[in-house]
């Protein structure tokens, strides 16, 4: 887990208006290896073994994922960082649904970019990837509104994922949605989400409002 992660996570008991303060065990080149996250309004703890930020909650809780990741092919990593669109050197990209080897693929192509890929569960299978972080997540994204300059939400997922996927994003950051289904069509508006594509199986949106300079591709 990348080191200026904590400038965007919060606590998942408390909600995105309460940030996560890091302890770090095990640091390499601005890579927190082991430690741990602590909510200092709940006092949860939440750990960092092998790179991997643990953020279910409850910590026992499995992540509820069960249906199969999407192919880590070279044609998907190229697809999803043309549509996404970031370039800029510190741009956080937040990967759901897709796995730790596409966003390793995906990291290779926009080297200036943190991906953060979230991850079923936290083992010591997984190793923490240069330009990845991996975060395990419960049923809610744990980070702060607003603070994310693209995602992309893989493998299929309901209307709740899509609008805390979209919540996350800062103005003028770009959603991708793979498959898509007309009822996910439905609900952009209401998830403050503008269409700028719909293209087989494919939905590219943009979160309403003037886009930050980081935004710029």
């Amino acid at each position: 887990m990348h080191l200026l992660l904590t400038d965007v996570l919060a606590c998942p008991r408390c909600g995105p208006e309460f940030g996560l303060i890091l302890l770090a065990d095990d640091l390499r080149e601005r890579r927190v290896l082991q430690g741990h996250l602590g909510c200092p309004n709940c006092r949860e703890e939440y750990p960092i073994r092998h790179g991997i930020a643990d953020l279910r909650f409850p910590p026992a809780t499995e992540s509820g994922d069960s249906g199969p990741l999407p192919e880590a092919s070279d044609e998907l990593a190229l697809r999803v960082a043309a549509l996404l669109g970031v370039r800029t050197p510190g741009a956080r990209v937040l990967l759901v649904g897709a796995g730790a080897n596409l966003a390793q693929k995906l990291s290779r192509l926009l080297p200036a970019v943190e991906v953060i890929a979230l991850v079923r569960q936290p083992g010591a299978t997984e190793q923490a990837l240069a330009g990845v972080s991996l975060v395990a997540v419960a049923a809610v994204l744990p980070f702060q509104l607003g603070k994310l300059h693209a995602a992309a939400v893989l493998g299929g997922a309901g209307q709740a994922a899509i609008g805390q996927a979209a919540a996350v994003l800062a103005p003028g950051a770009r959603l991708l949605i793979e498959p898509a289904s007309g009822s996910i069509l439905e609900g952009l508006e209401v998830a403050g989400l503008h269409l700028l594509l719909d293209e087989s199986g494919s939905v590219l949106a943009v979160r309403a409002g003037v886009a930050h300079p980081q935004m710029q591709p």
